[in-house]
């Protein structure tokens, strides 16, 4: 729990990451992420409860941890009249472990960054680039990525995925907190749901879909009469010929048996995503 004042900004928040995982944090602006962030880094104290980062204490050994831990923000401030590369070299110093000059040459390449530039010149997308490439090139066993993508292009958020699927290859953890859900959908394992500095879901996406309905959409020979007194089905919707509506799962075949009998001609199911199932928790907020 964390709070200012009179204002409550974690409230029991409980969260674990395990070895070799990929956690998801989802959650709008001021819902606590940021916050969340800063106590496990030990930036922040917690007003009550543990924190603890490979087993020891998050505020009291925040030194020791943060040589196993690389940590990239959403908004990167650079020094201006540094170089991208004098940083990256000054980052990884401060972690206190070994610059791995081939990983670094590997990875400066891929993100397409030139470290020869001042980062006064560099844009949003370019200071962002400086940050996950001394992320990457560091011996951490947790990553810490707060927005990790923003101001990159498509093509460099690919490979930010293929880096993040190397680390967790290498048995090394993941904590991605973002609000592009189709990201976290990509990456993720394990996702929590945080509103009002509260954890309100914890789950793999498998068993969150749960949660939430699937979309169905029907064309039939005969009209579907009454679709919407059917036990299940919900939000019907009907489009010139064919009729669109969400499905409980648990009613899928009695569902589907009222649907034949009216003569299926075109038929399609599409999985409730991660953003449906992100909106259902929000609605009315």
């Amino acid at each position: 729990t964390k709070k200012f004042g009179k204002f409550t900004a974690l409230d029991g928040v409980n969260l674990e990451v395990k070895p070799g995982e990929i956690y998801g944090f989802i959650g709008p602006n001021g819902a606590g992420k940021s916050t969340s962030i800063r106590v496990i880094l030990g930036i922040l104290q917690a007003n009550s409860g543990s924190v603890k980062v490979f087993g020891k204490d998050a505020w009291k050994d925040a030194v020791e941890i943060h040589k196993k831990v690389a940590y990239v923000p959403g908004d990167v401030n650079l020094w201006p009249n540094l170089t991208g590369g004098e940083v990256i070299d000054l980052f990884m110093n401060l972690q206190g472990t070994a610059r791995n000059k081939q990983k670094k040459a590997e990875l400066l390449e891929r993100f397409d960054l030139d470290p020869s530039k001042k980062c006064r010149t560099y844009s949003k997308g370019n200071r962002q680039k400086v940050a996950l490439v001394a992320a990457f090139a560091s011996n951490a066993d947790l990553f810490i990525l707060d927005e990790p993508t923003s101001g990159l292009d498509p093509l460099m958020e690919k490979v930010f995925h293929q880096y993040v699927a190397e680390v967790k290859n290498e048995g090394k953890s993941v904590f991605l907190s973002s609000h592009i859900l189709s990201e976290v959908e990509k990456l993720c394992e394990k996702i929590s749901i945080i509103r009002q500095g509260k954890i309100i879901e914890t789950g793999t996406l498998t068993e969150m879909r749960h949660l939430t309905r699937t979309n169905i959409l029907v064309q039939t020979a005969r009209p579907l009469e009454n679709l919407d007194k059917v036990p299940g089905v919900f939000n019907v919707v009907a489009q010139d010929s064919r009729v669109s509506f969400q499905l409980e799962p648990k009613e899928t075949a009695s569902v589907m048996n009222f649907l034949s009998q009216h003569e299926i001609l075109r038929l399609e199911s599409t999985a409730a995503t991660l953003e449906d199932l992100f909106m259902d928790y929000y609605k009315g907020v």
